[in-house]
């Protein structure tokens, strides 16, 4: 009974049995009608864009499609942030200064994250280089070539699933996307945030409780929540939660 925007609808996730759970993961299918977007300064009220940070996605796009993630506009409607899945994902930055230029963002060839099976992405952005470890094992390193002090602005909007102005929008099955401000999150994806089917569901990123684990309790979470997030007319809400487990 949760609001849910129009194209997106619950279905099964990244593990159909999870150990010490009811039932599957729960994952949102994703039509070409969504369009969803929330001001970025709700994301991060009263913050500045981190630095150094981790953008992790459980995430199986529609076979063969090719389009962004997630699109992060500052208050001038520039892209500054952008995440593309598909056949060679291409990480899109662009700081204050206009660095990296365009054919300097990174692409990662010979990874294919649109061939219909489910893909855990994590990438860690960490000063001049950018790293992705697809499915918790390879890793592929590129520079990024952006200022010593980057700034990526608060003001705009962040849209999910799209550019603005682009045709190609994401379709296929999402379970979680972060944003984490830590370059080394993205290294611990698999063990902290999203473990294989046999692993119970780890309560590190839900609950924001000061932890033992100093690592842990510094870290800001971002949660995606399909439920939060609001059609692109309307004024949208705030995303924060996660939904590897099922309610």
């Amino acid at each position: 009974s949760l609001y849910l925007p129009e194209g997106v609808k619950k279905t099964t996730g990244f593990c159909s049995h999870r150990r010490s759970t009811q039932g599957p993961d729960v994952a949102y299918r994703v039509s070409k009608e969504a369009q969803l977007s929330a001001p970025t300064v709700q994301l991060y009220p009263g913050d500045v864009f981190p630095e150094d940070f981790s953008i992790m996605a459980t995430v199986k796009p529609k076979k063969g499609s090719q389009s962004f993630l997630l699109s992060v506009y500052n208050e001038q409607g520039i892209q500054q942030l952008g995440l593309e899945v598909g056949r060679s994902p291409v990480f899109l930055y662009e700081d204050h200064t206009g660095k990296p230029s365009p054919e300097d963002y990174p692409l990662f060839r010979g990874v294919n994250l649109a061939d219909g099976k489910w893909h855990r992405v994590a990438i860690s952005v960490h000063k001049q280089t950018i790293t992705l470890i697809l499915d918790c094992k390879k890793k592929t390193t590129q520079k990024l070539l952006r200022s010593p002090n980057p700034i990526i602005d608060t003001k705009g909007i962040v849209v999910f699933g799209t550019r603005i102005l682009d045709e190609e929008v994401f379709e296929g099955d999402i379970q979680q996307l972060m944003i984490v401000a830590d370059h080394r999150a993205a290294y611990d994806y698999c063990e902290h945030y999203s473990p294989d089917c046999e692993v119970p569901v780890p309560d590190q990123p839900q609950n924001q409780d000061p932890n033992t684990d100093e690592y842990v309790s510094n870290q800001t979470f971002y949660h995606l929540d399909m439920t939060l997030l609001k059609p692109a007319k309307e004024p949208p809400c705030v995303l924060i939660a996660d939904h590897t487990q099922g309610s």
